[in-house]
């Protein structure tokens, strides 16, 4: 519970954080707005404010991320990767064990209701520029022709 809420809250920090960072001029100065030289919005008012406002929400989004980092690691409690994988209950000897034989499996036995082999079907030629409808191909293997 308490861990869902200090999320929500640094997401809410980085999305400020975010933000101020983005007012920020390029040049090191501020936002630079109007008013007088002097003042609490002149533009280097606006800019040691959001300055302020950057440091101190860059150091609430570390304090936050360290104290998230600790939580999150207690709750998963002092169990390491190897401690859960449960190790100790496996048996040493089983492990350089040949691995078991798969059964072989039988031969069919020949019977009398064998499918029937694949046969391919007649191609076709046809050529579309000139508009031929298809029309079965010459065989591949002519019989030779007859002398009369």
């Amino acid at each position: 519970m308490l861990l869902g809420i200090l999320l929500t809250i640094h997401i809410i920090v980085c999305i400020s954080l975010i933000g101020v960072v983005l007012l920020q001029r390029s040049e090191g100065g501020a936002l630079g707005m109007g008013g007088g030289p002097t003042g609490f919005m002149s533009a280097r008012g606006a800019g040691d404010l959001l300055t302020r406002i950057t440091w101190i929400l860059g150091s609430i989004f570390f304090v936050l991320s360290l104290v998230l980092t600790l939580m999150a690691g207690r709750e998963r409690g002092a169990s390491s990767v190897v401690d859960r994988l449960k190790i100790d209950a496996i048996d040493p000897n089983s492990l350089n064990q040949p691995p078991a034989a798969a059964p072989v499996p039988q031969a069919p036995t020949q019977s009398t209701d064998a499918p029937a082999p694949l046969t391919a079907p007649t191609p076709t030629v046809r050529n579309p520029f000139a508009g031929e409808e298809p029309q079965p191909a010459a065989p591949a293997t002519a019989p030779p022709p007859s002398n009369p």
